[in-house]
């Protein structure tokens, strides 16, 4: 069973529901699909058994020896990357799309294609089974192609390890990053907070998700901290026939707990708080 637990926005404490789903009982595989801020890392350090070069594209360089700046690329660059600069034609690294057509129409063959190759795909073991993330360098695209091959390789792990659940912790947001991480998953936690801006992102969320034609469950985390606003998001929930799985209370101890490096199944499995997250897992498993 393959699991994503999302969030409209950043700072829901997706990821630590995540890392509670993934200490709770078996061995599970756990995949960091926010290849643009990975951080599940930092809290399982897990063990690097295999890493792999992701190539996110290629960018355009010129060969100075050869350039005659005639500027032919220049005037085909539909991106505007090319310019001339005091007789010297200069590409924009951050502007060029990799698209390789200056480096086809150069008639001095002075333009090379340079892969960006400073991403990084690991897989290993951490405490509680194996994990698979991905990183994806500063200024480097094509981050929902590198999700895909993060999920492909957890699927691989999974078989190979004989492991049953899949956990995908997901990036905020709608963007295709997400949309990867949700295609062809069995269920969709969204972990929203309440406030204005929580729910409606949790809205875009689950229109994203119903799209997909996946069950969605929400899980309301720091409910206490603005009841009303809790109230208004079950309301919403139940309007458009969405299992609310459950509310998680504030809870100064699951900061504690990322400060020893633990989830907070880990640091205090009898809190209330872990007795909740077990309860709200099992909702979600067993519907």
């Amino acid at each position: 069973m393959e699991i994503a637990i999302i969030s409209g926005k950043g700072g829901t404490g997706k990821s630590s529901i995540s890392a509670a789903f993934a200490t709770l009982d078996g061995e599970v595989v756990l995949v960091d699909c926010d290849v643009d801020a990975a951080n599940l890392y930092l809290l399982f350090n897990p063990v690097h058994e295999e890493e792999s070069i992701y190539v996110s594209g290629h960018k355009a360089v010129i060969d100075y020896d050869l350039c005659t700046s005639c500027g032919l690329c220049m005037n085909y660059c539909r991106f505007d990357a090319i310019s001339e600069e005091s007789g010297r034609i200069i590409i924009s690294e951050i502007s060029c799309d990799g698209c390789f057509l200056c480096s086809r129409i150069c008639p001095e063959t002075a333009i090379n294609m340079v892969p960006s190759d400073k991403s990084m795909m690991y897989s290993g073991s951490f405490r509680n089974g194996r994990m698979v993330y991905g990183r994806l360098a500063p200024g480097e695209e094509n981050s929902g192609k590198l999700v895909n091959v993060v999920r492909e390789k957890a699927k691989q792990t999974a078989g190979k390890y004989g492991l049953d659940t899949i956990i995908l912790d997901g990036p905020p947001g709608i963007g295709c990053p997400v949309i990867s991480t949700i295609t062809g998953v069995d269920k969709v936690v969204v972990v929203t907070e309440p406030t204005i801006s929580g729910l409606s992102d949790m809205e875009r969320a689950i229109e994203v998700v119903q799209k997909f034609n996946i069950p969605a469950y929400v899980i309301i985390n720091k409910y206490d901290l603005n009841q009303a606003m809790s109230r208004q998001i079950e309301e919403w929930c139940s309007r458009n026939n969405v299992t609310v799985a459950g509310m998680l209370p504030f809870d100064r101890q699951i900061t504690e707990a990322m400060i020893e490096a633990k989830s907070i199944i880990e640091f205090n499995p009898e809190s209330e708080i872990s007795k909740k997250i077990k309860i709200i897992w099992n909702r979600i498993v067993n519907q």
